[in-house]
């Protein structure tokens, strides 16, 4: 299995109970996630030995969450500590026609905070297979930025393959006050697989694809690097009822479609695009063709959906098991 390290902000989750919303009763659900935290755990629950770098506070909160990524079986051994407090965001859950609301409280966290060389980037990147980072680490601030730029330039000079989520968050980049086309484009230069939908490519590159092919198109000409771009289509009828398809495009002009899966009844759709991630990368690692890797990665994101908390649980074997089509029975 794969040797990865992942980069980025831990944060502490605090959700409405039962599909409340904020505050209507004074309880509040808590649990640790950050966008690659949740590859990361969904990495290590594949098999694969994963590392997570990262800056939190010396506190109660901080420990606890250290303490959930090593219960899952992540190495936290590059998580250093530093001043400043835990990064938290607020969830309102959907439900029906009410959408979900996130509200992030991060700025002075000690990921924030932190310089870009809090992390040893001449040797955390040292026995390291695979390297992955997402654009909600840049849009935190100017430091873990230039961190994370820094991250995976000396993760492609030893050798890592490397990978990008845009996961553009437009809140966190409003609150930063600056632009983050210029930002993200540094990023994406460095990717060897990116995750991007059109919307990305056309707010990076300032041009306006046709199509998720033509975007693809766009991304292989303005990035050298890029091998693979991968990204999904979700139609949202409400905030219990998805349809979820994987799109996966290869430099060589190779287009890939999983089925549209429809999802009913879900429980909590928060991390089903770090799941994704982590199933492409699996895919990748493990030499599945690339229609296996686009089914195979939008099947862990279907079963994040009925996970409660961030993380995606599931292993290889619950994903093979949900692609057998077996049904939803008790497995005796």
């Amino acid at each position: 299995m794969a040797r990865i390290l992942c980069f980025g902000e831990i944060l502490l989750r605090l959700s409405a109970p039962a599909r409340e919303l904020m505050l209507q009763t004074p309880r509040l659900e808590s649990h640790v996630g950050g966008a690659e935290a949740n590859v990361a755990v969904s990495l290590a629950r594949f098999g694969h030995q994963v590392r997570m770098a990262s800056i939190v506070p010396d506190n109660a909160l901080g420990h606890h969450a250290l303490s959930e990524l090593r219960r899952w079986g992540v190495d936290v051994s590059d998580v250093k500590f530093g001043d400043g407090r835990m990064g938290l965001y607020f969830l309102t859950p959907g439900a029906g026609s009410r959408p979900s609301d996130v509200l992030y409280d991060r700025a002075d966290s000690a990921f924030a905070r932190a310089s870009r060389t809090a992390i040893n980037w001449d040797q955390a990147p040292e026995n390291t297979d695979w390297l992955h980072v997402s654009g909600i680490t840049a849009a935190v601030s100017e430091q873990a930025a230039e961190a994370a730029l820094m991250a995976l330039r000396i993760g492609r000079s030893v050798g890592a393959r490397t990978s990008f989520d845009a996961n553009f968050r437009a809140k966190l980049w409003e609150a930063r006050g600056e632009d983050s086309v210029p930002v993200l484009h540094g990023l994406f230069f460095y990717a060897m697989l990116l995750f991007a939908d059109a919307r990305d490519i056309a707010l990076v590159t300032g041009e306006q694809p046709k199509n998720a092919e033509d975007a693809a198109r766009i991304a292989f000409e303005r990035y050298p690097h890029l091998s693979i771009l991968a990204s999904t289509e979700r139609k949202v009828v409400s905030a219990d009822h998805h349809e979820l398809t994987a799109l996966l495009f290869t430099k060589d002009g190779g287009a890939y479609r999983s089925r549209t899966h429809t999802l009913r009844g879900i429980v909590d759709r928060i991390g089903g695009g770090d799941a994704f991630a982590a199933g492409v990368i699996h895919g990748l690692w493990n030499e599945m063709s690339f229609q296996e890797i686009a089914d195979f990665a939008l099947a862990a994101a279907c079963l994040k959906h009925y996970i409660p908390g961030d993380f995606n649980l599931s292993t290889v074997a619950d994903v093979n098991f949900y692609l057998s089509d077996s049904g939803s029975d008790v497995r005796r």
